[in-house]
């Protein structure tokens, strides 16, 4: 499909910049509209690490999944999932283990459409549009249910998604509706973007060009991220900047600079 075809597939609204498709676009990716360009490159000229920390959580995203198909986890909730690039959530543990289960869910109707073609001869995987602060809905979607067994551990992926969701509609109330719905030995992964860290000026460049183009974000601390994984037992390294999560490789991104990620990170255990 050409890009003015999936956007026909996808009813995308063109005057409208998404942060999946500039995500998409930092990493190389051939499904962004000149709108998510023009956004990219000013949000990028304020913040000109963001292509490299996009990186880098795609990194993150990789480990994270294979540590826990290691450790059993055959199920994966993939919250603002984004548009499908190379090492997908169901490719990494699908290798790992082919009866795996996924179900992406993103509010971006190109990363949908996207991801339900390529999963189309999958059937232990799917894609849905929703909003993530629509936990009541996605948990009770059919197709999550034919996909995701909940009296079986899950892992739920929140990954660069919990940042794009405001103080005022409650993300801590939000993680914890969704832990409350998995059993015990289920785990949550979270990345969320921050300002502490020695690129805070220019981290808070960027959530500004954002804001100027309707993409706000909200970056928090250690100690509010922390707070989000209440329930759960961290597992090392704890909580730290994505490069410093079980780094797998030399030439991992930001690997000797990891504040530069300006993205912390966690991975754990429900109890």
């Amino acid at each position: 499909m050409t890009n003015a075809d999936w956007a026909a597939a996808a009813d995308v609204d063109f005057t409208l910049p998404s942060a999946a498709r500039i995500y998409d676009y930092n990493l190389g990716g051939s499904h962004n509209f000149a709108v998510d360009r023009a956004v990219a490159e000013q949000v990028n000229q304020a913040m000109p690490d963001l292509p490299l920390i996009h990186r880098a959580n795609r990194s993150f995203l990789r480990r994270v999944v294979r540590v826990l198909a290691d450790a059993g986890i055959r199920q994966f909730l993939d919250m603002g999932s984004g548009i499908p690039t190379v090492g997908n959530v169901h490719e990494i543990a699908q290798r790992a283990a082919p009866e795996s289960r996924i179900v992406y869910v993103d509010v971006d109707p190109v990363a949908v459409t996207h991801s339900n073609a390529i999963l189309a001869d999958n059937d232990r995987a799917a894609a849905i549009r929703a909003d993530v602060r629509n936990a009541t809905g996605i948990l009770e979607d059919p197709t999550v249910r034919s996909v995701i067994d909940f009296s079986q551990p899950v892992g739920v992926l929140m990954l660069t998604v919990l940042h794009y969701i405001s103080d005022e509609d409650h993300p801590l109330e939000l993680v914890r509706t969704y832990r409350d719905a998995i059993v015990p030995g289920s785990y949550l992964a979270i990345s969320h973007g921050t300002m502490e860290s020695s690129t805070g000026d220019q981290t808070k460049a960027g959530v500004q060009a954002g804001v100027r183009s309707k993409i706000p974000t909200t970056m928090r601390g250690r100690a509010e991220i922390t707070r989000m994984f209440d329930g759960f037992d961290l597992i090392e390294p704890g909580i730290v900047f994505a490069p410093e999560w079980r780094p797998d490789s030399l030439n991992d991104t930001f690997r000797d600079e990891p504040d530069r990620s300006a993205t912390i990170v966690g991975v754990g255990v429900k109890r």
